[in-house]
């Protein structure tokens, strides 16, 4: 699938004031609607390509949870995760498995406390309650089906972040940029994240509201799908940098003196938002950090980013042919060229977007599992949207660049959904 016919970008200066732009008017009306259009053909078209995949990934490779335990013990593969509460599914013949190959790992914990939720001391408080608390309330609309309210809410969130990545990035980079931006992240290699029972679509769409509204000066919006992002995923606290940073260059911009007290405290939304839920484990058990207490069953261990690119570059090449290995060269192929790309949206991009960028990037970097460097980064890496952005300006009016990007992508996304939908560890 190409970009869209909107290939001749008009350029937006990336430093345009507030409430300048995205405001469309006359002619700008219909090529908006023509944009959202091609946002939901995206969303169509990867939906059903990931789940027809997913059904054959069940049925082509032996799934970890089908082998025996010998066997699997043997070749030193890890059979499905269960979690207290949420038993894990095994894998069994059937249509069904066009949604329920999606029901993998972390979305058992998701599903758990949704229809359950939080215990103290199983693991259970590593996971903010925003995305399980839509769940829940989708549940009854669907007719108790847990599953199903888990799938439609992602895949709402997911039609709406694109959506919204193509608005704002209509306004930053043009038509043609923006939409091939939301083709980028469609197909990258971890964004069926998006369309299982995951926080991350729901955390993408919250965090673009959030710097959608930042643009506009419209802080207390901001301030909210900030908060909102924070009571969806740890990482969500970092929105507080890139809308300091807003504030402050928007606030020079208007030609104002001083310090822009206003947008620096609604900057402090995400902070709320992570302090309610940290306050929710103060109240229940006493201990405020029980959130980041019960991540240390993850084995994370603290060191700088550039001893972990180095860690994760050494591993991709010296355990090659061996199992395991493949596991390292797929972090090492996804998330070292993410990186360049996040280096050059740094560079092109508006300060607030490059804050956000270096800011998401810098925590798994630097938190790393030491077996295996790079494990989670490419997950992390779907929902920093800037690098998509990057992707789209380098590839402007560069039609092989474009390609290159597509077939490297849409290749290592359905290797990692074979693994991913078979249980085998990919994230």
């Amino acid at each position: 699938m190409n970009a869209g016919p909107a290939e001749t970008d008009t350029e937006t200066p990336a430093a345009a004031a507030p409430g300048e732009a995205g405001e469309p008017a006359g002619d700008d009306r219909g090529e908006l609607r023509r944009g959202l259009l091609y946002c939901l053909l995206v969303f169509v078209a990867i939906r059903v390509g990931l789940s027809l995949l997913a059904l054959v990934a069940t049925a082509l490779l032996p799934n970890a949870g089908g082998l025996p335990d010998a066997v699997r013990a043997a070749a030193g593969i890890p059979g499905p995760v269960s979690v207290p509460g949420w038993a894990a599914h095994g894998i069994t013949p059937g249509w069904h498995n066009l949604w329920t190959s999606f029901e993998r790992f972390d979305a058992l914990w998701f599903l758990r406390i949704s229809t359950g939720g939080y215990a103290s001391g199983d693991g259970s408080a590593a996971f903010f309650p925003f995305y399980p608390w839509l769940v829940k309330v989708v549940t009854p609309l669907v007719g108790g089906h847990p599953v199903a309210a888990a799938t439609l809410v992602s895949n709402l969130c997911f039609l709406g972040a694109l959506m919204m990545l193509y608005v704002l990035g209509r306004t930053e980079l043009g038509d043609g940029s923006a939409r091939r931006a939301v083709l980028y992240v469609a197909v990258f290699p971890t964004s069926f994240f998006f369309l299982a029972p995951y926080s991350e679509s729901t955390f993408l769409l919250l965090a673009l509201a959030c710097l959608w509204a930042a643009r506009r000066g419209r802080w207390g919006a901001a301030a909210a799908a900030g908060a909102g992002a924070a009571l969806t995923r740890s990482i969500g606290i970092v929105l507080i940098l890139p809308l300091a940073v807003e504030a402050l260059q928007s606030w020079r911009e208007a030609g104002r003196r001083g310090i822009p007290i206003r947008g620096l405290a609604w900057s402090l939304g995400p902070l709320a938002g992570a302090a309610l839920y940290l306050g929710y484990w103060q109240s229940r058990v006493g201990d405020w950090l029980a959130p980041l207490h019960q991540q240390t069953v993850w084995e994370r261990t603290l060191t700088n980013p550039f001893a972990t690119l180095l860690h994760a570059t050494q591993d991709a090449f010296n355990y090659t042919g061996l199992y395991a290995g493949g596991y390292h060269q797929l972090d090492w192929l996804i998330g070292v060229p993410a990186l360049v790309l996040a280096g050059y949206a740094v560079w092109r991009l508006r300060p607030v977007y490059g804050t956000y960028v270096v800011a998401s990037l810098l925590p798994p970097l630097c938190l790393v599992f030491s077996a295996r460097p790079l494990m989670s980064f490419p997950r992390f890496l779907v929902t920093v949207f800037p690098i998509f952005w990057g992707a789209a300006l380098w590839t402007k009016d560069r039609p092989v660049r474009h390609d290159l990007y597509l077939v490297a992508s849409c290749l290592l996304l359905g290797v990692l959904l074979l693994l991913f939908a078979d249980w085998y560890y990919v994230f």
